[in-house]
């Protein structure tokens, strides 16, 4: 059996820079709040967690004082820094860069559309944290879309402004441009309303379709590995299966059929920006029990 693992999966710089923050911290102090999974992917988190770090909810968030606590990649609502402030909890920002520039830049339109009557709309998932974040930029007025079916929630005949959730498809996020643009068109006839739209989409992210598409091409089995909570993980794992169906989404070793193989198979395996190398190297181990890999 030959096994490759793809070199291009595994943290986007995003959950790098947060996870080496947390370790950094946990070798010295031997212990570290973070609000939320630091990454969803299960086995990192217990890998952390092992190190000292506990995971607290916004509850026990609330209930803290006088310590330190770190924000994860995805970033923050305006609260949470208020929250912290009363409480005297020095912050740890990990947010990623890109989460950052987008809470900056949404803050900002979203003064500019008040003053035109007009409408933020962010495709995304409306319960994803880095979406809460960014909505808190608007006082929660931003409308979330996820799919060209929820366009009705928006007023085509007032000003829109679409950002997208940095993890989305950039394909769709298109397609969603182009209906919105259609549909302005068809309610107001030719009178131009302002139709602004932000491609926020993770480069690092989106490029992950073509990358993974060329790496499961010409293999005969292909083990996706990710955290069951990761959207990127879901919206990746789909991307793989439509090239090769023989794709099979596993988030730890043993979740893997021996069944699934064949001992001359080539196996590919690859994975989501939340899913460690090292997880993806114990998948590899895992297949040398069973099979004799090149």
């Amino acid at each position: 059996m030959k096994v490759i693992i793809d070199n291009q999966s595994g943290f986007c710089f995003g959950v790098v820079y947060a996870i080496n923050k947390a370790e950094s911290i946990l070798r010295e102090q031997g212990h570290l709040y973070v609000l939320g999974d630091i990454v969803h992917n299960e086995q990192e988190v217990k890998r952390l967690t092992q190190m000292g770090m506990e995971v607290i909810d916004h509850g026990k968030f609330r209930q803290l004082h006088n310590t330190q606590v770190l924000i994860r990649a995805h970033g923050e609502p305006t609260e949470t820094y208020k929250i912290a402030y009363e409480n005297n909890i020095q912050l740890i920002d990990a947010s990623c860069p890109v989460v950052l520039r987008l809470q900056n830049q949404i803050r900002q339109v979203y003064q500019q559309m008040k003053h035109q009557d007009g409408q933020v709309v962010i495709f995304g998932k409306s319960n994803h944290p880095e979406v809460v974040g960014l909505r808190s930029q608007t006082n929660y007025e931003a409308i979330v879309i996820q799919s060209i079916e929820d366009l009705d929630k928006i007023d085509f005949s007032r000003p829109v402004a679409l950002f997208a959730q940095t993890t989305k498809n950039l394909k769709l996020f298109y397609q969603i441009v182009s209906e919105i643009g259609k549909r302005m068109k068809q309610t107001m006839g030719q009178e131009q309303v302002p139709f602004q739209y932000y491609d926020t989409i993770c480069r690092q992210v989106s490029h992950r379709d073509r990358e993974l598409q060329n790496f499961c091409k010409h293999k005969d089995v292909v083990l996706f590995v990710s955290g069951k909570k990761s959207s990127n993980g879901k919206m990746l794992y789909g991307v793989c299966k439509q090239v090769n169906p023989n794709t099979y989404f596993i988030s730890s070793p043993e979740e893997i059929d021996f069944s699934w193989f064949s001992p001359d198979d080539t196996v590919g395996i690859c994975g989501a920006t939340s899913t460690p190398q090292w997880l993806m190297q114990k998948v590899k181990d895992h297949l040398k029990k069973k099979f004799y890999v090149e």
